[in-house]
């Protein structure tokens, strides 16, 4: 019963604000700022789904300027959960295939979120030269997944050096964002469904890497980023066995 009652609120209310946020957005269509506003939105259903979902960020993130954050990539609740932590004109970069799903897809591109071809390299490679551009003309950060697909339980998976390369030739910072573990973490007739931390790292300074390999500044944010998951899954696992979340 709770199951039906989730789906029915998940979906009355996704499609609600994928309807009215288009609506919305058609006013100043392509704003980066929506995507933070809409994202946010989306995030309130940690709570349908039974997570506390615990934000961590440093005290001077609401002053960063343009940079590619990363994160890492494990089912569709980051939809719930890492999209709470989007920062104000940032937007992200997704496949060309999201723009085809119904009420999010037209949401998701009136946002002002970028679309690429992965099945085309020559195109997907061109989005670098295109996020160096925005980057060079307004304030605007960019939102990637470095895995480039889902790990669903697999651990951190090796990262693609696409977000790094772009970081690299726009000169502007990586900020590793962590989320903890949320593979078979929620079922969906269970009313609690235990903790879930979104941790915001300090900013990677890409410059100490502009003389060596992209691979090189890649492996150091990975290595980071596995860190900081081990630490925070051990930290969700104690806090939920003693009952203090």
């Amino acid at each position: 019963m709770l199951l039906i009652l989730r789906a029915i609120i998940v979906i009355v209310y996704s499609i609600l604000v994928c309807i009215f946020g288009s609506i919305w957005c058609l006013f100043s269509p392509r704003n980066p700022r929506h995507v933070a506003t809409f994202g946010h939105m989306l995030g309130r259903l940690s709570t349908v789904f039974g997570l506390k979902v615990e934000l961590r960020k440093p005290a001077e993130a609401a002053h960063y300027g343009n940079a590619i954050y990363i994160a890492n990539h494990q089912n569709n609740y980051d939809m719930i959960t890492a999209a709470k932590i989007v920062q104000p004109t940032t937007v992200t970069v997704g496949k060309k295939s999201l723009l085809w799903i119904p009420f999010f897809g037209q949401l998701y591109w009136l946002t002002g979120n970028l679309l690429i071809d992965r099945d085309n390299r020559s195109k997907a490679h061109g989005t670098i030269g295109e996020l160096v551009d925005q980057f060079n003309k307004k304030r605007i950060s960019f939102w990637m997944f470095p895995e480039g697909t889902r790990s669903r339980g697999r651990g951190l998976l090796p990262f693609k050096t696409g977000a790094f390369h772009a970081a690299v030739a726009a000169g502007v910072p990586i900020i590793p964002i962590v989320v903890s573990n949320t593979h078979d973490k929620i079922k969906l007739n269970r009313w609690n469904n235990g903790l879930v931390i979104v941790e915001m790292l300090p900013p990677v300074d890409t410059s100490q890497f502009a003389t060596t390999s992209v691979r090189k500044l890649a492996t150091h944010c990975r290595e980071l980023m596995s860190t900081k998951l081990e630490e925070l899954n051990a930290e969700v696992a104690e806090r939920e066995k003693s009952g203090k979340l």
